[in-house]
């Protein structure tokens, strides 16, 4: 279908390209909606007409999400001319490409297309092992340690959240999965990103040490970047971007971040979370007319801890599995008691473990606020010299103790059970 909107297009036929253009979306987005939204849409439309519905309960297809946004993108380039590869078996390879798929990045032709055909990316290189290795090892850890080592003070307040929270309580499970969803989605990243390296393709990076943003937008400029830069380049800017003055462009960043919260998942609490952040960057662009030319130390710390708040704010709708529950932990945020002893059935020790919750969110603060990532530490794009250098030397010593830690992180993570990534479910 690429193929031939290509060719129409070519051919100045820009009609006929665009009506196989609309087929290619619609049947992409059909299925999207089927597998992921059927249940969603229709159990909304039951509650207002009055009669009960039965779910289908359809289970989602791996990585539809993302392979959905990776065609749409790959057709809507075609009819505009810019796709230079066509081949069916670059395509397949590039839509089937394995290591992204469960939780992204969300790929773009333009960038991995022209590597599956350079023939370096075919040959084995135990540099490029190596520091494949090196990146897997660090989401590894950043998996089987962190995320699911600070994931255990989550459940207790957000699944029974309807009980009686007390503030420092609400604070902890907030904070606790701030922390989780951070460093699930960061090791993913790093995971993903040093298996295809070991294939000698580069995906795109797509987490960047997003807590440290000094504000809203920037935060999108760090979180899921590729998520963020699809909505910009095929939702934000058709819609008509900034072009038509501030009351369009508002208008327009709420509706793109709508439907963004909605792609993660068929929820009210997802439109929520997405409105939220629409709100925000309409405050933030606002904010920053007012603030034109001024920066200082206080600024920019104020800047960075309003934005952790306002994403904290967001987290709560984005976890909880209601929009009732969430407002039960936000009010408990708000204004709950510092310590109490009502809420028992919630199993938590209301000292013990808060204390020890406490221990794990300064940890967790620390090496994400103090330390650099791993892509700063070993820089970005193909290492040559680094590889080079671990082709000889202690190359092979550092091979075998990633092999001997990562089989360590695994035996760990298989002591507790199976545990998902968080973006495995969207």
């Amino acid at each position: 279908m690429g193929r031939k909107i290509s060719d129409l297009h070519a051919a100045g036929d820009l009609l006929s390209a665009k009506r196989w253009l609309i087929v290619g979306l619609v049947a992409n987005l059909s299925l999207l909606v089927f597998f992921k939204y059927f249940d969603f849409l229709l159990g909304n439309f039951s509650l207002l007409i009055g009669r009960p519905y039965q779910q289908l309960g359809l289970a989602l297809p791996i990585g539809i999400s993302f392979f959905t946004f990776t065609q749409i993108a790959y057709l809507v380039d075609c009819n505009a001319g810019k796709v230079r590869e066509t081949k069916p078996e670059s395509y397949g390879l590039f839509v089937t490409y394995f290591p992204h798929l469960i939780a992204g990045p969300i790929l773009h032709h333009k960038e991995m297309m022209p590597q599956f055909d350079q023939p370096d990316s075919h040959v084995f290189s135990r540099g490029r092992l190596i520091l494949g290795l090196l990146f897997f090892t660090s989401g590894l850890f950043k998996k089987v340690v962190l995320a699911d080592g600070v994931a255990r003070y989550v459940g207790p307040v957000f699944d029974v959240s309807q009980g009686n929270l007390t503030m420092l309580e609400g604070w902890a499970g907030a904070l606790s999965y701030t922390f989780q969803l951070y460093f699930d989605f960061s090791a993913y990243s790093d995971m993903a990103y040093g298996l295809s390296y070991m294939f000698g393709i580069v995906l795109p990076i797509n987490f960047n040490s997003p807590y440290q943003s000094r504000s809203i937008i920037e935060f999108w400029r760090r979180w899921h970047i590729t998520l963020s830069t699809f909505l910009r380049d095929y939702l934000y800017i058709p819609l008509g971007g900034n072009r038509d003055g501030d009351a369009r462009r508002y208008l327009n960043l709420v509706i793109t971040m709508l439907l963004g919260g909605l792609w993660h998942g068929a929820n009210w609490t997802f439109v929520i979370w997405g409105g939220l952040h629409g709100f925000y960057l309409v405050c933030n662009h606002g904010l920053r007319h007012l603030l034109a030319g001024r920066d200082n130390w206080c600024i920019r710390v104020l800047g960075t801890l309003l934005t952790l708040l306002a994403v904290v704010v967001g987290w709560v709708f984005f976890r909880a599995n209601s929009v009732a529950s969430a407002c039960a932990i936000l009010k408990a945020m708000a204004g709950g008691t510092m310590l109490s002893v009502s809420g028992a059935s919630l199993g938590i020790n209301r000292i013990m473990d808060v204390n020890n919750c406490l221990v794990w969110l300064a940890a967790c603060a620390a090496i994400t606020f103090l330390m650099p990532n791993i892509y700063q530490v070993l820089g970005t794009g193909l290492r040559r010299e680094q590889e080079r250098r671990l082709e000889q030397g202690l190359g092979g010593m550092l091979l075998g103790a990633l092999l001997l830690l990562s089989a360590l992180l695994l035996a760990i993570s298989e002591t507790r059970g199976v545990s998902e990534f968080l973006y495995f479910n969207f």
